[in-house]
């Protein structure tokens, strides 16, 4: 059961690691440092991996092994409609985006880069987005308005 209680923490760590390194990619880019670039975006989308395998592998655990079902949101008032709007363009989004990312690095490492950067401006900021939101949904899942054990 103490596994069971690393994993948000691990999924958000991944998400922002993610984040961070989409943030620096976009700026290596921006200024020609194509090279830094690349480095950056497979390090985001290595890290985005690890992650769909940590969450998928949380929720397996969670409810195959200990017949859990989800963490329950317990804010009230106004933090309800924010937390769940955030959750679901999240969840949303990810499972939109997630082909096209891979699509976007195809091209990328195939040399097509106009291609690459068409897609890449439309893929980009949903990606983005989609990190970040993941940390917000767990800091308000488990840090603003933690289950009371």
């Amino acid at each position: 059961m103490e596994l069971l209680k690393i994993f948000p923490h691990l999924n958000a760590g991944l998400n922002a690691l993610s984040g961070m390194f989409l943030l620096f990619g976009i700026v290596f880019i921006l200024r020609k440092k194509v090279a830094v670039h690349r480095l950056c975006m497979l390090s985001a989308s290595s890290i985005s991996a690890v992650f769909l395998v940590s969450y998928v592998t949380h929720h397996i655990i969670r409810t195959s092994i200990f017949g859990l079902g989800p963490t329950r949101f317990t804010g009230e008032g106004l933090a309800r409609p924010v937390y769940f709007t955030i959750l679901t363009s999240h969840t949303v989004l990810a499972a939109a985006v997630a082909p096209f990312i891979l699509i976007t690095l195809w091209r990328a490492l195939k040399g097509r880069f106009d291609a690459h950067r068409r897609l890449a401006r439309l893929v980009y900021p949903i990606w983005l987005y989609v990190s970040l939101t993941g940390v917000a949904v767990y800091l308000m899942l488990y840090h603003f308005f933690p289950a009371q054990p």
